[in-house]
């Protein structure tokens, strides 16, 4: 038998053992490469490649009140946490500056869906976003991914940033959309001003009203009587039926000491005449202040209470003035005023997306979703073990 030659024909290629790169690859689970690898090769594709750059306009302006009052411990203590009246009127203007009262206004003067879908801008950031209708409350949403509105519980100053493909374009909406903010503020005037002056006005108007009727009445009044005053007129008849009062007085004394010293004198009976006479005299003063319907005292019963209507009348006018100028006052006081301190910008570099940051941020995350999954796995697959 002859011997066998076995010849080394090398090894057998399905038995090579694989190469280090081949052994790293099949030692990386495949949850990393789907939940980790793959996103962020995506995201590094994206943002780098075709995400649109995206110009950013700021601008800072502050909400202010031109007189303060002396504030309370309470306003204190709420103004040390930001709850401050300025705070909340500049957080008044931040819920407008994101409503859709405030895109309808700003649509109304841009044409915002042209300026965000221009031609050459991604699929992802133009609006619509892709898988999305074009209704106005969905525009509003995706819109305002593009607008930011900051608070500074310090300074008290609010930062406005507005992102749109052109600079031209952020500038545009930027402005807008103060300018709308500032119409809020006068709108927000008006109607707090409004509603203490007008009733303050109406009061007065009511109140000139009632003083011109007073005043009309005690006229007919005196041209009806023909009396200026009739209180005046009972005051000259009362003083004089006291002087006639002194007279007659007078004259029974004379006549008291003659008729004791001559009781025959001729003048008694002259001097009874003008007792008399003075007597009668006194009577009928009297019957002209009290007596019958045509004496002084209804008269000027009647002439005392329009005289008190119209001392009401006038007293009413002074207060009423007095509110309006008070309530105008206050109103001035209460006024709001934006007052930009940062003109919006024309930005001249496209500060969006942070390409480099949008990266780390995707990876960190899925690097996180990932341990946590697998540590999850890990107590699941112990516990079936010790089962």
């Amino acid at each position: 038998m002859e011997n066998s030659k076995l010849s080394y024909l090398g090894p057998i290629p399905r038995l090579t053992p694989p190469t280090s790169r081949m052994r790293w690859l099949r030692r990386v689970p495949v949850g990393f490469l789907i939940i980790v690898a793959l996103p962020t090769l995506i995201s590094f594709i994206y943002f780098l490649m075709i995400a649109s750059p995206r110009y950013v306009s700021e601008a800072r302006f502050v909400v202010r009140a031109p007189a303060k009052e002396q504030p309370s411990n309470l306003g204190v203590a709420l103004a040390g946490v930001g709850l401050s009246a300025q705070a909340s009127d500049s957080f008044a203007v931040h819920e407008y500056l994101t409503s859709r009262d405030s895109l309808r206004d700003i649509g109304a003067a841009l044409d915002l869906r042209r300026m965000y879908s221009r031609p050459g801008v991604d699929a992802f950031s133009r609006l619509p976003l892709p898988l999305s209708d074009s209704s106005f409350e969905t525009f509003h949403k995706q819109f305002n991914g593009y607008v930011t509105v900051g608070y500074n519980s310090g300074s008290g100053i609010s930062t406005l940033r507005v992102e749109a493909f052109t600079p031209e374009d952020a500038q545009r909406v930027n402005n807008a959309l103060l300018q709308s903010a500032e119409t809020l503020v006068n709108r927000l005037n008006s109607r707090s001003s409004a509603a203490a002056v007008v009733e303050a006005r109406t009061n007065l108007e009511e109140a000139q009203a009632r003083l011109t009727q007073a005043q009309q009445n005690l006229t007919s009044f005196r041209n009806r009587e023909r009396f200026i005053d009739p209180a005046r007129t009972a005051q000259a008849g009362s003083e004089l039926i006291g002087e006639l009062a002194i007279q007659v007085a007078t004259l029974r004394a004379e006549r008291a000491q003659i008729a004791a010293d001559a009781p025959n004198s001729p003048q008694l009976p002259f001097l009874d005449s003008r007792i008399r006479a003075f007597e009668a005299q006194i009577q009928q003063e009297q019957r002209k202040i009290v007596g019958d319907a045509d004496s002084l005292a209804p008269k000027l019963s009647v002439y005392e209470q329009l005289e008190l209507e119209r001392t009401l009348a006038d007293k009413l006018l002074a207060s009423a003035t007095a509110s309006l100028d008070n309530a105008q006052m206050e109103a001035r006081r209460q006024r709001l005023y934006l007052d930009r301190i940062v003109a919006p910008n024309l930005p001249d570099e496209a500060t969006e997306p942070a390409r480099w940051r949008s990266i780390l941020s995707v990876l960190a995350s899925c690097l996180l979703a990932y341990g946590i999954g697998w540590l999850v796995w890990a107590g699941i697959r112990e516990s079936r073990t010790d089962l």
